[in-house]
């Protein structure tokens, strides 16, 4: 998760280990990628890595909680060179991961990844919209990692989204709770 503000310390509650990551895939990528290596250090087997967050989206409606199994990223473009936006350029790793449905009481969805709060639409969009998921999916294949991601979309993904974000966060928490029991009671 990004911030301790999507989890307003419930998760921590109900017994979680959280790893905040900070905003944005540089962030991301390098928390996880330490945590994993810290894992790896101690000898113990990776564990899936779960990603709660929230997200906007233009499709679906404001507090509907879907899992992400399909990423991208919205602001790789190097078509100044030939490259599809969305591709990066010379990776042996495809500019679409996918993983296997984890929560499978969720409809499968698609989250489009940029270091960019979403306020209008882009060349390559998802479902749903945020700033660290195809970040941490990535490591999660480079570290051969099971991967399962929820988000909780808070916003339309436009000029609003700032103020609908922040007044979604409290319902978010909430939510990454009960998906959180559900899981871990599976």
């Amino acid at each position: 998760m990004a911030l301790a503000a999507e989890s307003r310390g419930l998760l921590e509650a109900a017994g979680a280990t959280v790893l905040y990551t900070g905003v944005g895939k540089v962030n991301a990528a390098a928390a996880l990628a330490r945590r994993l290596a810290e894992i790896r250090c101690t000898g113990e087997a990776l564990p899936l890595v779960v990603n709660l967050g929230t997200a906007g989206s233009r499709d679906l409606p404001a507090h509907t909680l879907v899992a992400c199994t399909r990423f991208t990223q919205r602001d790789m473009d190097v078509s100044g060179l030939g490259f599809a936006v969305g591709v990066t350029p010379f990776d042996e790793t495809p500019p679409v991961i996918e993983f296997p449905p984890q929560f499978t009481n969720l409809l499968p969805h698609t989250c489009s990844t940029a270091d960019s709060f979403a306020t209008h639409r882009h060349t390559v969009d998802g479902d749903v919209v945020d700033m660290e998921a195809f970040a941490l999916a990535r490591v999660c294949v480079a570290e051969r990692a099971r991967f399962a991601c929820v988000k909780y979309v808070t916003d339309g993904a436009d000029a609003d989204s700032a103020v609908h974000w922040e007044a979604a966060l409290e319902a978010a928490a909430r939510a990454f709770v009960d998906t959180y029991r559900s899981f871990t009671a599976a």
